[in-house]
């Protein structure tokens, strides 16, 4: 595989697509910079992964905007996006459109994203099931992932009422089996567009060997916590990217959706 950078280079911008490459990123949202200078949050007031349907219901959460650390030593980051003139199903696309070419993956965050491609070679399509490879930065940090895309349904989110979308995964490392979270996009319809709310879940008793046994668990828990993302540069990440896109989602799905 060539050397993942950032940016584009060389004829990167070649393609029907590479105009919607745009190194110029937007201020983060009012409510995300609220919750960073609030630091961490509660414990109550945080989302459980096993009240992760929830997000299925009317209303808002008491933390919709936030991170902090959960009892069983796990942290968890929530962020909401406002995305006037997009749908959920321009997600559902996008998830399925972005991960078999790295120019692609790159829209999305063009100062830390740097690779991206289907574990199984594949192209595009549906993502539910499947693997993605991806390197990035969160913060200064460099990440290696594996994200796998799983039914909502093993989540309690198989049911997404009227107009919505629920994007669910396991993610890990690429480099060697060891998972370390879950994750959440669940997208749903509003009078200007659309609203993402994304939740994550990492460390703790979701760190795991993929396929391994008490033993192994054991003695790679202390070492895969120590390589967790800080949840600050997670949330900030998340609605760095989550807002850049939704800036021209519209007019890419038009073109290509």
């Amino acid at each position: 595989m060539a050397h993942a950078y950032l940016g584009y280079r060389g004829d990167d911008g070649n393609t029907e697509y590479g105009g919607f490459f745009d190194p110029q990123m937007a201020a983060l949202p009012a409510h995300v910079v609220d919750a960073l200078h609030h630091g961490p949050q509660a414990e109550p007031v945080l989302l459980r992964l096993d009240s992760a349907a929830t997000l299925l219901g009317d209303g808002y959460h008491e933390t919709e905007n936030g991170y902090g650390r959960l009892a069983n030593g796990a942290f968890q980051v929530s962020v909401r996006t406002d995305m006037p003139g997009v749908t959920p199903q321009m997600w559902d696309w996008w998830f399925g459109w972005h991960g078999s070419d790295t120019r692609r993956y790159k829209l999305w965050h063009p100062r830390a994203h740097a690779s991206a491609r289907w574990a199984d070679g594949g192209g595009d399509g549906h993502y539910v099931g499947r693997i993605s490879l991806i390197e990035e930065y969160l913060g200064s940090a460099y990440a290696k992932a594996a994200i796998r895309f799983i039914d909502p349904a093993a989540m309690g989110l198989d049911v997404n009422p009227g107009d919505s979308v629920s994007v669910c995964a396991r993610l890990g490392s690429s480099e060697v089996p060891v998972d370390i979270g879950w994750f959440v996009h669940q997208v749903r319809s509003t009078s200007a567009g659309a609203e993402m709310r994304s939740r994550f879940w990492m460390g703790g008793p979701y760190v795991g060997i993929r396929h391994g046994n008490l033993l192994a668990n054991t003695v790679i828990r202390p070492v895969a916590a120590r390589q967790l993302p800080d949840p600050r540069d997670l949330l900030v990440h998340c609605a760095q990217e989550m807002n850049h896109l939704a800036g021209f989602l519209p007019a890419l799905h038009a073109r290509f959706g």
